[in-house]
């Protein structure tokens, strides 16, 4: 394997670097202490920011004002948001701008990519399900009625559901096959029968229900594409994966800056042995996390075919994200001792955001689940 990033996706990595320098992990009330939201809506400044540095249209097109890079770059940038908690919906906007692009008729590729990637138009993505551990294309029907779709069904925890001016919800139709149906949650475009429940994360951020009874999407307004669901939720989870090893890294660097000052019997706590063997284990964690994660965005990016099916690495990545991140939090809690729970220290946020990641998409069991089924299908030799 060569994971040898280009030029072009170095200077990705290096330009999102450059946006959240001055991003503070702890710019909102800690999630510890409050019992609503955050706030009410993601960080707008830091949007504009990234929209300033063509990071909202990275997987776009050149003839719609992107840079026409892949899932890789998309991962570079989301690693190095997670490191600041960046609170603005970059994988999921960015997700279903490329599955609109990839998958997408040309009328509404036109009508919706140049605005998306100059963060104009906010997307999200409805990939939870009814309950967060149910398949998301179940969790909703779709059929047609004459030139237009019928959508009915929940979905739960949609993330800035209540920012987002469309949100991807994936569909299931009569002939069991699944569409991307683009609704918006306040009602333009849509007749009736859309509605948001309020719901928060373990993060503290604004989550919303969706809900849709005899909801009529015009036909212009979903893909209907095969492959298409299935693409954009192998991106998430690899996009997702990439967030569990930004604060991964982060937390582990907090450990060793900690464990490095902090003394016992005169020495720093980070030259015992029992101290410096978790550490270890965490950081081979990391490196095992970041192997994974590149085999399944080079995947998804370059379309190679391999043993398994694409969805193959992206579980393979997913597990070891979601135990991975697990486990260097708990060790860096550990190695705090009671600092570590200070809400005036921002390990504890990075803690709650990892859980948050670790069950995002469904947590490691679905994906050792999935895996299993892959190799039944796929027997290997």
């Amino acid at each position: 394997m060569d994971f040898t990033f280009t030029e072009e996706q170095l200077a990705a990595a290096e330009a999102a670097r450059g946006v959240f320098a001055g991003v503070a992990p702890d710019a909102v009330p800690s999630p510890a202490m409050t019992t609503g939201a955050v706030a009410e809506s993601f960080d707008r400044e830091l949007w504009d920011r990234l929209a300033g540095a063509d990071l909202l249209s990275l997987l776009l097109g050149e003839e719609y004002g992107g840079a026409g890079l892949d899932a890789i770059a998309l991962c570079l940038v989301l690693r190095e948001s997670a490191k600041v908690l960046a609170r603005v919906p970059l994988l999921e906007h960015s997700a279903a701008l490329a599955a609109v692009q990839t998958y997408g008729a040309a009328e509404l590729r036109d009508r919706l990519a140049a605005r998306a990637g100059r963060g104009e138009l906010v997307l999200t993505v409805a990939a939870s399900g009814r309950t967060g551990h149910d398949p998301a294309e179940l969790a909703v029907t779709a059929r047609r009625d004459d030139d237009g779709w019928v959508l009915d069904g929940v979905q739960t925890a949609v993330p800035w559901v209540y920012d987002a001016g469309l949100v991807v919800v994936p569909a299931r139709t009569e002939t069991d096959r699944s569409v991307l149906a683009l609704v918006a949650p306040g009602g333009e475009g849509v007749e009736a029968g859309v509605a948001v429940a309020g719901q928060v994360s373990t993060s503290g951020e604004r989550l919303g229900e969706l809900r849709l009874e005899s909801a009529r999407v015009a036909g212009r307004d979903v893909v209907a594409a095969e492959g298409a669901w299935e693409w954009l939720r192998e991106l998430l989870a690899t996009g997702t994966c990439a967030l569990a090893l930004g604060v991964g890294e982060r937390v582990l660097r907090m450990t060793a800056e900690y464990t490095g000052k902090r003394e016992q019997f005169g020495y720093p706590i980070a030259t015992f042995q029992a101290v410096a063997v978790q550490a270890a284990d965490r950081y081979i964690d990391l490196r095992a996390m970041e192997a994974t994660l590149w085999q399944a965005a080079w995947r998804i990016a370059s379309g190679a075919a391999g043993a398994l099916p694409a969805a193959g690495d992206v579980a393979v990545a997913k597990i070891w994200a979601a135990e991975g991140v697990r486990r260097v939090v708990q060790t860096a809690q550990h190695l705090h001792g009671g600092f570590g729970a200070d809400t005036e220290y921002a390990l504890h946020r990075y803690h709650a955001w990892a859980k948050q990641i670790e069950l995002a998409l469904g947590g490691a069991g679905v994906y050792e689940e999935a895996l299993g089924d892959l190799l039944a299908a796929h027997p290997l030799g």
